[in-house]
């Protein structure tokens, strides 16, 4: 099973792959009871911003991006973090998946969630977010997951459940939609880009790779 995570965090580290990082965590956790192995790769757009602003100047991908975005594409699950910019998602996450196929994502179980420095944009969950992935047709899992600077280490008040439950929750109702979803016998028309695409065949070039850390080398440099 391939879990793909989008963060679109600026700095390093960042609250934005912090975030990402415990949600993944969490839902590697809940699917530790499948038989099949769960590899996760994650995207860090910071690296793509050239290669995304060429893309709408060009109108084609480079290497980087285009293995980027096969690597959404093909996935069997995505988590997508953006920080939040003046009261929405940032310019780059959306730039994103403005070059990504719009039926690319269909059907496809999605775990939303951002970060901010205040709570008053939590809502940027329920107006930014989820419309746009309904847009593209995902399975967007009922719980999203806002982080303000003071979760971090917080558990949470009266009127609302910590971090560490709303991680929790949310890794939970993503891990179900990937245990549910039936596998699509080889070759069906599932009307997306990712059933159009050709499989790699014995005399295929192998597609360019992303230069991506390994989740395990990241996740430790992050805690260090």
């Amino acid at each position: 099973m391939k879990l793909v995570v989008v963060t679109a965090g600026l700095t390093q580290p960042s609250s934005t792959r912090l975030l990402a990082d415990r949600l993944t965590e969490a839902t590697v956790r809940r699917l530790a009871d499948r038989p099949t192995e769960v590899t996760v790769r994650v995207i860090e757009l910071r690296d793509l911003a050239v290669d995304i602003a060429n893309n709408f100047v060009t109108g084609f991908p480079g290497a980087r991006l285009r293995a980027a975005i096969e690597a959404v594409t093909e996935a069997d699950g995505l988590i997508a973090v953006t920080p939040v910019f003046s009261a929405s998602y940032s310019g780059l996450f959306k730039s994103f998946f403005d070059v990504v196929e719009p039926t690319a994502l269909a059907g496809k179980p999605t775990l939303i969630a951002a970060t901010g420095g205040t709570p008053r944009h939590s809502l940027v969950l329920e107006h930014a977010l989820r419309p746009l992935f309904a847009y593209l047709r995902a399975m967007v899992a009922p719980t999203g997951v806002y982080a303000a600077s003071e979760d971090w280490g917080g558990g949470g008040d009266d009127f609302a459940d910590g971090l560490a439950e709303r991680i929790d929750r949310a890794a939970t109702e993503l891990a179900d939609l990937l245990r549910s979803r039936t596998p699509a016998p080889a070759g069906a028309a599932l009307g997306d880009a990712a059933s159009s695409r050709p499989r790699r065949g014995p005399g295929r070039q192998p597609e360019p790779e992303l230069d991506v850390v390994p989740f395990e080398q990241q996740l430790a440099a992050l805690r260090r």
